[in-house]
């Protein structure tokens, strides 16, 4: 694992850039199915990643086909709640198939199932533009340091993240700003192992159009962040801009609002400075496809708006991208009637989850207005089967746009169960 850029073959059945969730669960699932598979990344690995980590049952059920869930359990934090905190302090624990993995350690345990699959991993290996030829991508011109590669490949799969460059330069992006913004930070503190159980999210006015969240994770270690929804849907001058928000006062306020928070950050110590990422969601600001090029994971927005969660949707676009490519089958020459079969069929995949990610979208009025949290919260705590409907939005058997519509908060006074 991580070859070196100046030992990359000319040329492969499918080359794909970005090894995190999205690249890995693709990798996997090709070269499982015996293409000659090419994985870069321009970071070698392990490397850290900001994120939630938060593994809901979306992301298990991913690794479970993957085949790597067991190795991940064994170094995740296994949870089996979701605590909800409302701005005055109601609280909900949600049941649900939980557990938290910093991605360094996550991304390490799909990377290398991928190369045991037999795909070739190269690191660190920057992608820099597409190779095109008769309107067509057949390639990526790949670079580090003073080292230029070209890499022909019957198709070019793009799993490159929040961070737009790789989609401006290879011509797919369609939103230069993110969806939104969140800083994370790892805290130890022993004083809280057996108080913090539970992956928590706190709502609060000072918090909105955002939250906080404590996950607890192995070795009495904690990730503890905030995340601002709708980071860059201002208009200006026609263009979006970015809110006027500070995400280090945000997350000063958190401690202020929550004990817990404070008293981690006050009584740990933290492992590494607190860093801040950009969030991709709603599957928007991405053209999905064009000839001989997929965008997959958080590139094509894979993260939900309302939660900020995208480790389990980043998985299956890459597999849903990987099954195409099999499905249209994967030869090495140029064919147009395949290309355009295996770019409807992934389209086709990525619409069929639209709809849950505009739900969540619909959703983030929470984040906007956390007294919805208060409410719901409140009534939660009065009905079994509120907790099971949200409960059902975790396992995505319920819809959460429903939970906080003006019909759902109906249901919720009427509701008697």
């Amino acid at each position: 694992m991580n070859l070196g850029i100046d030992n990359l073959p000319s040329a492969c059945d499918v080359l794909v850039i970005g090894a995190g969730p999205a690249g890995s669960a693709a990798a996997i699932t090709l070269a499982r199915a015996g293409l000659d598979v090419v994985l870069v990344d321009q970071h070698a690995f392990p490397r850290d990643k900001v994120c939630g980590d938060a593994l809901i049952p979306d992301a298990h059920h991913a690794c479970a086909k993957l085949g790597v869930l067991d190795e991940v359990m064994a170094q995740a934090q296994a949870s089996g709640f979701v605590g909800c905190i409302g701005p005055r302090g109601g609280r909900v624990d949600v049941p649900g198939l939980l557990a938290v993995l910093p991605r360094k350690q996550l991304d390490l345990i799909v990377c290398r199932a991928a190369v045991a699959a037999g795909a070739r991993m190269f690191a660190p290996a920057r992608f820099t533009a597409p190779i095109e030829a008769s309107g067509r991508v057949v390639g990526a011109t790949l670079h580090h340091g003073d080292i230029t590669r070209e890499v022909r490949a019957r198709w070019v799969l793009l799993a490159t993240g929040a961070v737009p460059q790789a989609l401006l330069a290879a011509g797919m992006s369609s939103r230069h700003t993110p969806s939104g913004v969140a800083l994370r930070g790892y805290v130890r503190c022993d004083a809280m192992v057996g108080r913090v159980t539970a992956l928590e999210i706190v709502w609060h006015r000072a918090l909105a159009p955002g939250y906080g969240w404590i996950f607890p994770c192995r070795d009495g270690v904690f990730n503890i962040g905030v995340g601002i929804a709708d980071s860059h849907n201002e208009h200006k001058d026609g263009k979006l801009t970015k809110r006027e928000v500070n995400l280090r006062q945000v997350m000063n306020d958190f401690q202020k609002v929550y004990e817990p928070a404070r008293e981690l950050m006050q009584g740990g110590t933290l492992l590494g400075p607190m860093k801040g990422a950009p969030l991709r969601c709603t599957l928007e600001g991405a053209r999905y496809t064009r000839p001989g090029l997929l965008v997959i994971g958080e590139a094509a927005g894979s993260t939900y708006s309302f939660t900020g969660e995208g480790i389990g949707k980043a998985f299956e676009t890459g597999i849903h991208a990987a099954e195409a490519v099999l499905a249209g089958g994967a030869k090495l020459e140029a064919d147009a009637a395949v290309d355009t079969r295996v770019r409807a069929d992934y389209e086709a995949r990525l619409l069929t989850l639209k709809p849950r990610f505009d739900l969540y979208q619909r959703a983030n009025i929470v984040n906007r207005h956390p007294w919805l949290a208060d409410l719901l919260i409140w009534r939660a705590n009065r009905s079994p089967r509120t907790v099971r409907r949200m409960s059902g939005v975790l396992n995505e058997t319920s819809n959460p746009g429903n939970l906080v519509s003006v019909k759902g908060f109906t249901r919720l006074f009427l509701d008697r169960g």
